[in-house]
């Protein structure tokens, strides 16, 4: 009985030494994402990922939950309460994002990027962290650039020529500078949320819009918009972005981890969204899209006074130098 009660007095003395080694168990930390876009769109597939990239590092001790599909509301209630605090983390475009921090806004000027590669250079260097930086003062940063590819206009004619504009009501992503460029064009500007346009381009509320190939497909807006003309005329990239009240809170190495995850996470999506880009263009053929090539150099011609305007902000002007300097 004495050996007995020693031996069961070691196992227990045992345990406890290897709990007081292992110390306590890390808390695990949830974190929830939100944003505007359909269950299964690349863009909630690629979150999706990067939810999984940050709770497989940590091993667990970050959790982040996805809420797509506008469920805790559209790209500004998302970042206000973002900025409120109310809500970690966000995806949204860049464009909305001026309204808050007028940095963003340079990617909405027109013909901005040469090419593909000066693109990328641009996001994945030095001015691109710089923008995402800037908006610490409004309570949150960007993480990582998704690639939203090129916008341009659809409507029920083509628009090969500006002047094929006039007259037309367009929407746009709420912004000052989209506005400035629709009325240049001869068009009236209307913003819309997202989840608002498929039933204003059907009932005729507005006669067309802008954005990349998807939105004829994912949205369905080629279901109502018979002409995508390509003019290409902005790329504006969607932003990851996080609340300052929750990264702070964070420790260093989880942090960084985050912001790693979310770059991770952007050159996945970056090569899905090309492939999704493609394969977009088929689809909107097969529901009765044509598509038809632009004058670029006449578009490009009717919105330069953009640039001339943007002597008054001398930061934005100095900022789009900055990108077009990018060799």
């Amino acid at each position: 009985m004495f050996a007995l009660n020693r031996r069961h007095a070691a196992l227990l003395a045992a345990a406890v030494l290897g709990l007081t080694l292992a110390g306590p168990a890390a808390a695990k930390t949830t974190l929830r994402l939100g944003h505007g876009l359909a269950k299964g769109h690349p863009v909630d597939v690629s979150l999706d990922e990067f939810a999984k990239l940050v709770r497989e590092r940590s091993k667990g001790e970050l959790d982040i939950k996805v809420f797509p599909a506008g469920q805790l509301g559209q790209q500004r209630e998302l970042i206000e309460q973002m900025q409120n605090g109310a809500l970690d983390l966000v995806h949204a475009n860049a464009s909305p994002l001026a309204a808050f921090e007028p940095g963003f806004g340079v990617y909405d000027m027109p013909f901005l990027f040469r090419d593909n590669d000066h693109f990328f250079k641009v996001v994945e260097g030095a001015v691109g962290d710089e923008i995402l930086a800037s908006s610490r003062a409004k309570a949150f940063v960007g993480l990582a650039y998704y690639d939203n590819g090129t916008r341009s206009f659809y409507a029920n004619k083509p628009l090969a020529k500006p002047e094929d504009l006039k007259g037309l009501k367009v929407r746009v992503q709420p912004g000052p500078i989209a506005t400035r460029m629709i009325n240049l064009l001869g068009a009236t500007a209307t913003p819309l949320a997202w989840g608002e346009v498929y039933t204003a381009l059907q009932s005729g509320v507005v006669d067309g819009a802008e954005n990349n190939v998807t939105a004829l497909t994912l949205a369905r807006h080629g279901e109502v918009m018979k002409v995508y003309t390509r003019d290409e005329h902005t790329r504006v990239p969607d932003v990851v972005l996080v609340a300052t009240s929750t990264l702070d809170r964070l420790k260093p190495e989880q942090q960084e981890l985050l912001r790693q995850a979310a770059r991770d996470s952007a050159k996945a999506h970056n090569a899905r969204w090309t492939a999704e880009l493609e394969k977009a263009e088929g689809e909107a053929a097969k529901m009765g899209v044509k598509f038809v090539d632009a004058d670029k150099a006449a578009y490009r011609q009717m919105v330069q006074p953009m640039y001339d305007d943007l002597k008054a902000t001398p930061a934005l002007a100095t900022l789009a130098d900055r990108i077009q300097a990018v060799k």
